[in-house]
């Protein structure tokens, strides 16, 4: 990223260009990158390619003021990050789906960032209901935070009997738990952004992803709580988890909650589209 991406991308999250890539900078941007950039799967039923490269997910989440799902909300915030000095490494993980079954291999993308007074962090944009601040990574005891209690452990054996790429702790994986229930496994060994493309593609067509069978645009809003809007039921939460859902009834209020609680412009109401 150049110079005048960092600030066309800082001027879209409304935060000040960081003197140094401190945790408390982290923390800022983080914040500010849920509450203003929505998880979503729009494109998904909008008929529009998702590609994996640093310039297309900028001409996206910056240029056309969208939001993503993982892979396009993490793969560009750690690019900022990376652009703005932080040491980031991105990390495949495995979601926890009924019954505690894992996913597929690469199901998420999430990123491991340190920082220049010490800190290591786990950073997560792109998982919806998630921490509002980055974990510190090497803490295995409970983490609270405004999304809820946290705790990052070394992960027990799998199906097949493996708990990471060696025998040795430092290279476990690790399990993210919120409130008690597994979120989803995090492998340690750093990858690169084409090795998403595969997750990617299966979220994208598949008929059993829950990214095809769904419509979602969410984000945090800044009191804490979060909005929601899932095909045509708008939901608000508010940070003490009270709910109030409302069905809206015509393509003008959909439009018009897409446009003005989401900032997204779209030109037709998107609806779900059966995968290929």
């Amino acid at each position: 990223m150049n110079s005048a991406e960092v600030d066309a991308y800082l001027h879209r999250l409304g935060v000040e260009h960081p003197a140094w890539p401190t945790v408390d900078a982290l923390r800022e941007l983080h914040l500010s990158h849920l509450q203003t950039v929505p998880f979503e799967n729009l494109s998904i039923h909008l008929g529009e390619e998702i590609v994996l490269e640093e310039k297309r997910l900028l001409d996206k989440v910056v240029g056309a003021r969208r939001g993503g799902f993982c892979y396009e909300l993490n793969g560009s915030f750690g690019a900022l990050l990376a652009a703005l000095g932080y040491d980031v490494a991105l990390l495949a993980a495995r979601v926890y789906g009924d019954e505690g079954r894992l996913g597929i291999p690469y199901d998420h993308l999430a990123l491991r960032v340190r920082t220049v007074d010490g800190g290591d962090w786990l950073a997560d944009v792109g998982f919806g209901a998630h921490s509002h601040l980055p974990l510190a990574f090497g803490d295995r005891g409970e983490q609270e935070d405004p999304g809820g209690t946290f705790r990052i452990v070394e992960a027990e054996p799998d199906a097949a009997g493996v708990r990471g790429g060696h025998s040795t702790v430092e290279a476990a994986d690790l399990d993210v738990f919120r409130d008690g229930t597994p979120q989803y496994r995090l492998e340690v060994r750093p990858r690169v952004l084409g090795d998403f493309v595969a997750g990617a593609w299966w979220h994208s067509t598949s008929p059993v992803s829950h990214f095809t069978r769904s419509l979602v645009c969410s984000r945090v809003t800044e009191d804490g709580g979060r909005i929601t809007l899932s095909g045509r039921n708008f939901t608000v939460t508010t940070a003490d988890g009270t709910r109030e859902v409302r069905e809206l009834e015509t393509d003008e209020e959909v439009l018009g909650v897409y446009r003005e609680r989401f900032g997204i412009g779209l030109d037709e109401v998107p609806a779900l589209r059966a995968p290929a």
